[in-house]
């Protein structure tokens, strides 16, 4: 544990630490600063990722978590936070600002990073005691205290919610946006009542792949919790490690983890398998949070027709639209989700950058890439498969 001291308005009242393990910092204690609704930021996701040894010295990223206390000792803000050698698992691409940086005659690592190791999922950052009235500039303001006296090139927010980011702004760190695809539930009863939104072209295309998926010889089988036994999340490692194959990636993920989190998340582990016989050949793993399903991984050990789409795509609407689940968020990457149902939707990241001439070339930079950013959100939202007039 790390003590950093008081806050930089010059408060005693406050006081940031630093810690190696999510084990030094009481589960309840952060859980109510968390909050219920995103499964990632909770104290158990991010044990199961440091206690399965995905999160350490060998995947670079070592635990550094914050914890900001009053003059009490009560935990008032919290923030999943680590110490990165690099840049990889992360999802919002900084590669260029390192090299930069390195050119001038500079160290960009080890940075600060709040974040969820190896998830681009979207939520809460710099999490606040409900009932203690501490503000996000106010966090925020630590963290960079912290990376101050460490003498550390950065601090990085990733995937952050709006209002963090705007905060976060507004106190002068610099603001990226990204794009995703998410679904939206618009109070569907049944899969066929989200198909009469669409035009009839994209009805037709998306029965044809359900149908084709579905006569392919395969069993689905949508399993959570205490339902999903060894064999079955071995067979998902299997299928994840097929899949950071074929995109030349890491296995960040180690065997150990899978299990873990079914173990300690329960209900909120949604796994989807596809079975061809006695065997399992395709699994998608999702995280239920309070009002949305959160798309993880995916991996499949032979080629269907459309068994991404079923597995990923349309079992996530089926489950939500069953669970009265607002929102699926499958990630970035792919227009083709757009013709699914998964429309464009912007994410949020801020950076506090320690050196002056590095900050105002980023600065220049993100000054024109937010604009291109909303842009081709605007354009790729013009695709949409649903209806505009009547059908």
């Amino acid at each position: 544990m790390c003590h950093i001291g008081a806050m930089p308005d010059g408060s005693p009242a406050f006081t940031l630490s630093l810690h190696a393990s999510i084990h030094e910092i009481d589960a309840a204690e952060w859980d109510l600063c968390a909050g219920p609704d995103n499964p990632f930021v909770s104290h158990a996701f991010l044990a199961c990722v440091e206690d399965s040894g995905s999160a350490d010295a060998r995947t670079g990223w070592l635990p550094r978590h914050a914890a900001l206390r009053d003059e009490a000792g009560t935990l008032v803000g919290a923030a999943p936070m680590y110490a990165k050698s690099h840049s990889y698992g992360e999802y919002v691409f900084d590669h260029g600002w390192a090299r930069a940086l390195e050119q001038a005659g500079g160290n960009y690592y080890p940075k600060l990073q709040v974040a969820v190791p190896f998830s681009p999922v979207p939520g809460p950052r710099l999490l606040l005691n409900p009932h203690a009235g501490v503000q996000t500039a106010m966090l925020g303001d630590a963290l960079v205290q912290a990376c101050r006296q460490m003498r550390l090139s950065s601090v990085h927010i990733t995937f952050c919610q709006a209002a963090e980011y705007q905060a976060l702004g507004d106190a002068g760190w610099l603001q990226r946006l990204g794009l995703q695809y998410h679904w939206h539930n618009e109070n569907y009863a049944t899969f066929d009542d989200f198909l009469a939104a669409l035009s009839s072209r994209k009805r037709k295309t998306i029965r044809r792949e359900r149908r084709d998926a579905q006569s392919a010889g395969l069993d689905f089988v949508t399993l959570r919790g205490a339902e999903i036994t060894a064999s079955d999340w071995a067979a998902f490692f299997r299928f994840y490690e097929s899949t950071v194959d074929r995109k030349w990636g890491s296995a960040y993920l180690t065997p150990r983890f899978f299990p873990l989190l079914g173990e300690r998340l329960g209900d909120r582990v949604v796994l989807m398998l596809a079975r061809q016989g006695s065997e399992w050949v395709a699994g998608a793993l999702n995280l239920a949070g309070t009002d949305t399903l959160y798309g993880r991984n995916w991996g499949c050990l032979r080629d269907f027709p459309f068994l991404h789409f079923e597995l990923c795509y349309y079992r996530a609407i089926d489950f939500a639209i069953a669970h009265g689940l607002k929102r699926v968020e499958a990630g970035a990457q792919g227009e083709h989700k757009i013709q699914r149902g998964y429309l464009p939707a912007p994410t949020y990241s801020a950076h506090w950058i320690a050196h002056t001439g590095l900050r105002r070339a980023v600065t220049q930079f993100l000054d024109q890439e937010r604009p291109a950013v909303l842009a081709e959100i605007e354009a790729l939202a013009a695709l949409s498969p649903f209806r505009q007039d009547a059908d």
